[in-house]
């Protein structure tokens, strides 16, 4: 059976599809990371992405190709998780693109679709890196417009654009060399792939990939993340969606005005439609605002006060609280474990996301976050390489000043939340916070999970790993031997400060051990102790 067109009830059991072929897969993609540490989550940060878009899709009440299309560019968008997701999420937006181009979804169509998917992910990157997904769509879209008059059947044309993928994919070690010496492929690549396998999947057999069991230890890695904050915590009581069907609007004066009565504001704009996404005590106010503008379509209103008490039924409801006036500064920071939380409160964060290493936050956390602080300017400490990305796409949704501070660290971000001045204007405070990331070294400890060879260095399983700036520079058998090493390369003439954070698996005692010979052998530095409470990482150790 020949395929030349397909319609939207197709395209959305294709993207659901793909989300359940990644998410049953998702443990080997995070296998191929690159580090052996105990930290790759590049499928499970992609799984969790594309949740968010099937999770949009469902909500849909009609289902048409180009509705499809931006439902998955909109849930990516907010559901991104990791610099793997942010990229996916672009992707997806650009497919959305590309759909729109034309009246039906043929090989035309999907052509466009890829090659606006991969122009929307390489604007998205400042310096974007060959070997990686970026690499897997740029190629694969660049054959497909090439190829696209050749296949008019879809499943033909597919089917030879995953095979161009794959192809892709086995060249990503020659061009990333990191890859190459670890002896695996591109991560995100994979994981891109595993979505296309699930759509074509649909495509073939006008059926769903069902999703595997999950064990039970699986089951036990997903928190209740309601249980941890109170139905008083939500300032905004109504979620409230809804379509804007109109001929001309200012997008800029509409969200200002909406802006002023709720948060997580998103709005999407196109020809002739604007999604809304509105957190809001009057959805009323809302739509009768938004009805200057235009006919209003599928519109969904959930109590999430009510919502939230049915999960924690035991919560009384509480009464409302007097609007604090805004501060100058607030600060949102994303932090692994209760130790490293508490001290960043201590030192001044207002809100605390859980998160780091395999718990990426999503955008959509981050932008919860950045609502809830009532500030005029707003600095968000990732103090993750992997959640950058994220941060900056939070921050382009708030209308909020917001600052991301490129911490990659905890060590980074401590030094930099303690170089804010709250009295400074923003621009000064912007050069601290750079200053401060800056004189900051980083050292973690932690184990490897598979034998590895990296930058030279053979890893056999169950090392212990020695980390300098995300680089390894230290494998032995114990934990105290490389933590020796790591401080005999990051303690220089310039060092005046050793900072030890220690992890949930490491006992005060042996923390203990480790200042007591850094004061021996470092008599110049001071000598700071910490419990971190970190998964993963037996200690992070700071010279400044």
């Amino acid at each position: 059976m020949h395929i030349y067109k397909i319609d939207g009830t197709t395209i959305k059991n294709m993207i659901i599809s793909g989300a359940n072929n990644l998410e049953n897969n998702k443990h080997m993609v995070n296998s191929l990371n690159i580090f052996p540490v105990p930290d790759g989550d590049t499928g499970t940060n992609m799984s969790l992405t594309m949740v968010s878009a099937v999770k949009e899709i469902n909500s849909l009440q009609k289902v048409q190709v180009q509705g499809v299309f931006e439902a998955a560019a909109s849930g990516t968008l907010m559901g991104a998780r990791g610099n793997s997701g942010v990229i996916l999420s672009q992707i997806f937006r650009g497919f959305a693109k590309g759909a729109k181009k034309h009246s039906e979804f043929n090989s035309a169509a999907l052509a466009d679709a890829f090659i606006e998917g991969s122009n929307t992910a390489y604007k998205a990157i400042m310096k974007p890196t060959e070997g990686t997904i970026l690499t897997v769509i740029r190629e694969t879209a660049e054959f497909a417009v090439k190829e696209k008059e050749k296949h008019s059947d879809l499943v033909d044309f597919l089917e030879v654009l995953i095979n161009k993928a794959n192809e892709v994919l086995d060249k990503t070690p020659e061009l990333l060399p990191v890859l190459k010496n670890a002896g695996v492929v591109d991560a995100g690549g994979k994981g891109l792939i595993c979505i296309l396998d699930g759509m074509l999947h649909a495509l073939k057999t006008n059926s769903v990939l069902e999703l595997h069991e999950r064990s039970a230890q699986e089951e036990e890695e997903q928190p209740a993340a309601q249980e941890f904050f109170s139905t008083e915590d939500i300032t905004f009581g109504y979620c409230t969606e809804f379509f804007v069907k109109t001929k001309s609007i200012d997008l800029d004066s509409y969200k200002e005005a909406l802006s002023k009565i709720g948060d997580s504001l998103v709005v999407v704009g196109g020809e002739g439609i604007v999604k809304v996404h509105i957190h809001t005590n009057n959805p009323g106010q809302v739509l009768e605002m938004s009805l200057e503008h235009g006919e209003l379509s599928k519109i969904k209103i959930d109590n999430m006060r009510e919502q939230h008490r049915q999960l924690l039924v035991d919560e009384p409801v509480p009464q409302a609280e007097a609007a604090a006036e805004p501060k100058k500064y607030g600060v949102v920071a994303v932090a692994m474990g209760d130790g490293i939380a508490n001290i960043l409160r201590d030192i001044g964060a207002d809100e605390i996301i859980e998160g780091g290493q395999t718990m990426n936050p999503s955008t959509e956390d981050i932008v919860k976050s950045i609502n809830k602080i009532k500030a005029e300017n707003i600095i968000i400490l990732p103090n993750n390489s992997n959640i950058i990305l994220a941060a900056n796409q939070a921050k382009s949704l708030s209308d909020k000043n917001v600052i991301v501070a490129p911490t990659k660290t905890i060590p980074q971000g401590i030094a930099a939340l303690m170089s804010l001045d709250f009295d400074k204007e923003p621009d000064v405070n912007t050069k601290k916070l750079d200053k401060a990331i800056a004189s900051v070294k980083t050292g973690l400890i932690t184990y490897a999970v598979r034998n590895s060879t990296y930058d030279d260095i053979n890893i056999e399983e169950g090392n212990i790993l020695g980390l300098v700036e995300g680089k390894i520079k230290s494998v032995a058998e114990t934990v105290p031997e490389v933590c020796k090493e790591l401080l005999e390369q990051m303690v220089d003439e310039d060092a005046s400060l050793v900072s030890i954070y220690y992890g949930k698996e490491t006992s005060e005692e042996d923390a203990e051990k480790l200042a007591a010979f850094v004061q021996e052998n470092y008599p110049e530095c001071e000598v700071d102790m910490h419990f971190g409470g970190q998964p993963l990482y037996y200690y992070i150790i700071s010279v400044e």
